[in-house]
Formats: structure tokens, C-alpha cells, sequence
């Protein structure tokens, strides 16, 4: 087996650059976003992709890397614009350890309203600090920039009814018109980061990816190995990377996609670890091109709603998912559904900074401590984790990642932790206080879980004030 480990450590070595870059980040180079205050608008002259509610006036800057770094900081990242000072920003990572290295950093730019058209500037690497998990410093500075358009408060919304549902359900969308193609197409080209440093692979290392490749194939032909296949799959991906590395291209996909199925039905004891290799491909397949990501998004019926500001939905609903990644390609969403797969983990989606609503009805989420990630996402209005498995599992061990509201590390963390300790049903549910206490959602939907019984609904209700529909019924 160590020739096989060994082997693996070689390709990654081969395939993985030294140096961190930039992948992707939102605002995108040459974006017009309009920061809505007002949310009842009409919004037809931007993209939706670009059209972004904001209750605090201020929005996310997402810096998506190709590696976990740390350094992101004023003094590495400037953000240049009129009415914000660069020193004022705090860069924050992303990370499910809350380690201070991440692949993801996020800060927040606060626009006053009295300045309605600004243009941000955004250089990332021009002072050095920048340095990833393996020692290497940020040597390729990149710099985006994009327009922000503000749209004051026209109404009061002290009257806006609430009463308005949002269901991710297949009746409440519909397929975009030729028209709308066209427009989410054009935003599409703005996604990735173009870097100045874009390069090929060396001869030699290509020449050796498809001399493996030839191998590995002529193996298969002599006999069915497991082994042989796994390693097969996965020279693909690298031949792929390594030939395409910003064009995100997929040649191999489809092959790639069968070997896995095949491995599977072969080596039932790692089927796990295969549905998660699967599903990553899969979902690289699907974000690889404008096209083919397009089928994916839909038009959200029309309506008018204080929880939701753009109408596109990106569903990936029904791929017998079981694990996600492509984030570098997601960061625009706002609307995400993710129902009727087989997630047990979502970690990753707290880059996803955009998103306002989120379901991931009937997947398999096993426990309160698997929605950690979403404590990260600030705009989440509506999340809908109905017909999961929280609940049926007595012994969580991801629990212990969490610390208990009565212990001394949290203690500190706000004053609403001192009320926990007077009552007795936030402290028999401190899981629940832990994930749901920095929400502000509202909309949730738990019906289907074991957990969600009369008694754990209303300690929900404690805990999220705010709190105006569960479980489809209007709170008083």
C-alpha cells in the first residue's frame, strides 16, 4: 500500500502550484452591484446576479483563494473607494476549525446612503503577508474592481405584511426566457478572477500525467481493479487541471463519473468515500461552463417578499449529492436549494455569503452541529432542514466540537448567554442555542426531524426573536 500512498502524494505534488492565487470573489471584476434598501424594487436594469438586499447598508467582500492562507489584512488587501477608509475593514477567515488560515476571507464594506454611485477598487498581494498553510507567500497581486449603485428606503415598511411564504418547492419556478439567457450568460464571464500568470503545464509533467494514464488504461484492460481504478480517476482530474487550470474545462468528467459509479457496486466498504468523489465531480462538471450551470437556475415565481431580493434560484436539487464543493463558482448565490440529496455534511457553504434562502429539505443531516457552517452567513432569511435525521442518532460526537453555553469559553461571548443558565430549556438544548443563537432568520421550516417536537419548537422560538414563520405557521 505505500506505493500507492506514495504514488498519490506524487501526483498531488505534481499537480498543486506552490505559490496561493486568487480563484474567485464577489463582487466580481467589473460588476454593477445595486444595494437595495428599499425591498420592494424592480431591479430590471442589473443582473440579478448583482442585485443585493442590504438591511445594515453594507455588503461582503469575498476573497476566494485556491489553497488556505492567512495575512489577509488591511495591509495586504486595499480597498480603495471614496467613503470608506481601507484601514477600517476587518478581514475575517472562513473556517469550520476557526483556525487563522482559510481558503475563504470575507469583510464587510459599509456604504453611506448619501453616496448613491462609488466605485470600488480592490488590490490583493501589492504588500507582502500573504502566506498559505505550506510556507509559500502570495507572488501574483491581483487587483478587481466594480461600481456599487445604492437604492434608498421609498417606503415604511412597519406595514409590510409578513404573511408571504417562501417555498423552494418545483411549482413556485419556472425556466428563464431566451432573453434572460443572454444576461446571465454575460454575468457568468465576470465569476472567476482573470489572473496575470496564467500558465501551462511544463512538457514533462504533461508527457508524464499521459504516459500513467496509458498505464493505468491498459491495466484495466487486463483485469478489474479497484485500485487501478481510483488511481485512473484521479490522473483524469489532474490531466484536466493541469491541461485547463483556469478555463475549467472537464474533459475526462463523464469517464471520470462512471469509474466512480463503478467503484461503488466494486468496493462496497469505501462506499462513502466514493459518493463523496462522485459528487464533487459532479458538481465541477456542472459549474464548469456558462451552459451548463445555466440549466440550473431558475426564475422564483413573482412575488414581492421582505426575506429574498434576487429571483434567480440555483437548484441542485434531486443529484444524490452526499457532499458539496465547486464554492469558488457559487459565491453569487442568493437562492439555493438543495433538497432531495444525500448530504451528511455541509461544511464549505459559509463561503456562500450571498445566500438569503436555503433549502436542504430531505437530505441527511444528522445532527444541529452539522448546520455550524450556516452561523457564518449573515443575510440567511430562509432555511428549510425538514425531513433530515436530526434527532435519531442518540450519540452526536460532533457535538463536543461545540462548547456548552454553561461553560467559560462562551460565557464571555454575549450577554444573551447569561440568560441560559436560568433556564432549564435552553440548557437542556444548548446545541440548539449554540447554531440558531447568531441567526436571524425568518423563516425555518424542521418539521420531519425526530427532534422537532412542541417543546423543542418553542425553545426556538426563544432563541430567534425574530423568528415570524415555522414550520409553515405565522408566529404571533
Amino acid at each position: 500500500q505505500s506505493g500507492w500512498f506514495y504514488h498519490l502524494w506524487l501526483l498531488d505534488q505534481t499537480v498543486t502550484t506552490d505559490s496561493p492565487l486568487l480563484a474567485s470573489s464577489w463582487p466580481g471584476h467589473g460588476y454593477d452591484v445595486l444595494l437595495v434598501e428599499d425591498r420592494c424594487y424592480n431591479g430590471s436594469a442589473f443582473s440579478p446576479f448583482t442585485a443585493l438586499h442590504s438591511d445594515s447598508g453594507s455588503f461582503p467582500i469575498v476573497l476566494y483563494f485556491n489553497q488556505p492562507v492567512g495575512g489577509v489584512s488591511s495591509s495586504t488587501v486595499t480597498v480603495e473607494c471614496g467613503f470608506n477608509k481601507n484601514e477600517d475593514l476587518l478581514w475575517k477567515p472562513l473556517s469550520a476549525s476557526n483556525s487563522q488560515t482559510a481558503r475563504v476571507w470575507v469583510a464587510h464594506l459599509k456604504i453611506p446612503s448619501s453616496d448613491l454611485h462609488s466605485t470600488v477598487e480592490v488590490s490583493v498581494g501589492h504588500s507582502k503577508g500573504i502566506i498559505s498553510t505550506r510556507g509559500f507567500e502570495y507572488s501574483h497581486p491581483s487587483m478587481f474592481s466594480f461600481k456599487v449603485h445604492v437604492q434608498p428606503m421609498e417606503r415604511d415598511f412597519s406595514q409590510v405584511s409578513v404573511a408571504e411564504s417562501i417555498s423552494l418547492r418545483e411549482e413556485n419556478f419556472k425556466i428563464y426566457g431566451t432573453q434572460s439567457e443572454e444576461s446571465i450568460i454575460n454575468s457568468f464571464n465576470q465569476l472567476s478572477i482573470k489572473n496575470g500568470h496564467e500558465s501551462t503545464a511544463s512538457n514533462w509533467r504533461s508527457e508524464a500525467l499521459a504516459k500513467e494514464i496509458e498505464c493505468f488504461r491498459e491495466l484495466l484492460s487486463l483485469m478489474d481493479c479497484k485500485i487501478g481504478k481510483l488511481t485512473l480517476a484521479r490522473l483524469l482530474m489532474a490531466n484536466d487541471v493541469m491541461s485547463y487550470p483556469f478555463a475549467n474545462k472537464l474533459v475526462h468528467s463523464e469517464e471520470v463519473l462512471e469509474l466512480y459509479s463503478d467503484l461503488m457496486k466494486l468496493d462496497p466498504t469505501h462506499y462513502q468515500y466514493y459518493k463523496d468523489e462522485h459528487s464533487m465531480v459532479l458538481l465541477q462538471k456542472v459549474t464548469s461552463s456558462k451552459e451548463s450551470l445555466l440549466q440550473h437556475c431558475f426564475h422564483y415565481k413573482d412575488s414581492v417578499s421582505s426575506a429574498i431580493c434576487g429571483p434567480i434560484c440555483l437548484r441542485l436539487n434531486n443529484l444524490s449529492l452526499s457532499r458539496m464543493g465547486a464554492f469558488e463558482k457559487l459565491l453569487w448565490v442568493q437562492m439555493l436549494d438543495l433538497s432531495d440529496n444525500e448530504l451528511q455534511s455541509i461544511e464549505g457553504l459559509e463561503a456562500m455569503q450571498l445566500l438569503s434562502c436555503l433549502s436542504l429539505r430531505n437530505n441527511k443531516l444528522r445532527s444541529l452541529t452539522a448546520l455550524e457552517p450556516l452561523r457564518k452567513l449573515k443575510l440567511l432569511r430562509v432555511l428549510d432542514i425538514s425531513y433530515n435525521q436530526i434527532g435519531d442518532h442518540s450519540i452526536d460526537t460532533t457535538r463536543y466540537l461545540c462548547s456548552s453555553p454553561l461553560s467559560h469559553s462562551v460565557g464571555s461571548e454575549s450577554n444573551k448567554d447569561e440568560t441560559v443558565t436560568s433556564d432549564v430549556a435552553l440548557i437542556d438544548n444548548w446545541e440548539a442555542f449554540y447554531i440558531f443563537k447568531d441567526f436571524n432568520l425568518n423563516q425555518l421550516d424542521i418539521v420531519g426531524n425526530t427532534i422537532a417536537d412542541e417543546k423543542f419548537k418553542s425553545v426556538l422560538v426563544k432563541i430567534m426573536p425574530k423568528l415570524k414563520r415555522l414550520d409553515g405557521k405565522l408566529l404571533g
